[in-house]
């Protein structure tokens, strides 16, 4: 039977930590007898894992796929308690740890591709080692974009719609603006759409698709770099309109999004190495000096 009962981290009830910040927490050590010379510590880990299968010429009679991958470390820190006497007595310890994150560090992200990961792991090694690891989610503490920022006045798509045999044409148009931005994960925003229907249809129904794209960085066996990106529909609204010919509307329709997803940043996943070694054996013998050397030597011992 185990000596240690029960390891248990206790951190505070926060859904969403920004990069910067601090955690602190307890590890509580439950143990049934007297631990020997134990080594108590906690470790704050981040880290991003990518890998994908691709082919590398499609067109190929045969299979010829290239493995894409990637991994990171964002943050590793740990914190090792000080045991006074060299034994811990039966019954329940308690250990307060504090860390800081890196102020650069990216937001937690999952997909089925890859995933960048922040958890903190409790540590108790004597005779054996027992292990309590707590998962959380970390976001930017600034939220940044590479693409210009969305036009609060509205933008414009047009749609061309040809009828009756290509005798009869028009268009849609919608006009579509935001009241800000830039928004943050679990955050409600508001859509504001005009339509202009210049057809002689009717206009059913419209609806509102949000989506997300994730562009991917990995490295071949050999250091290639390639490039994947993947597009995937975060959530989605639906209006029942009528709206008859030759007529105009607007809908204004609100949309939830998902807590926790990934946020408008870069996130660096170095190239992955690995380590080569040669190894060659060499061969050491005994000089002829050394030969007579150890002879005198047995001689002296003998005549003694």
């Amino acid at each position: 039977m185990s000596t240690v009962r029960e390891i248990n981290l206790v951190l505070p009830e926060i859904e969403v930590y920004l990069a910067s910040s601090s955690i602190d927490g307890q590890l509580v050590l439950n143990l049934r007898s007297t631990l020997m010379n134990p080594v108590v510590k906690v470790e704050l880990v981040g880290r991003g894992f990518l890998r994908w299968l691709e082919e590398d010429n499609p067109e190929l009679d045969y299979n010829n796929s290239m493995v894409y991958t990637n991994q990171a470390v964002y943050v590793f820190k740990d914190q090792t308690f000080h045991i006074e006497d060299i034994w811990l007595d039966s019954g329940v310890h308690t250990f307060d740890f504090h860390f800081s994150f890196p102020p650069s560090i990216p937001s937690t992200f999952t997909s089925k591709i890859g995933c960048i990961s922040y958890f903190v792991q409790g540590t108790c090694c004597s005779r054996q080692i027992v292990l309590a690891k707590e998962m959380f989610t970390v976001c930017p503490q600034t939220f940044s974009s590479e693409l210009p920022p969305f036009s609060l006045s509205g933008v414009e798509a047009r749609k061309g719609v040809v009828y009756f045999g290509c005798f009869s044409h028009g268009s849609v148009i919608l006009w579509i603006s935001l009241e800000k931005g830039i928004f943050c994960p679990g955050e409600t925003f508001v859509l504001m759409t005009d339509i202009a229907n210049r057809t002689c249809k009717y206009i059913r129904k419209v609806v509102f698709d949000v989506h997300c794209i994730v562009l991917y960085h990995g490295f071949s066996s050999r250091g290639e770099q390639h490039y994947l990106e993947d597009q995937g529909k975060v959530t989605r609204l639906e209006f029942q309109t009528d709206t008859a010919p030759f007529e105009a509307m607007r809908v204004t329709g609100a949309l939830v999004l998902p807590k926790p997803m990934p946020v408008t940043s870069t996130s660096d996943l170095s190239c992955t190495t690995s380590t080569i070694m040669g190894r060659v054996p060499i061969i050491i013998a005994a000089t002829s000096e050394h030969f007579s050397v150890e002879q005198n030597t047995m001689t002296l011992h003998e005549m003694r």
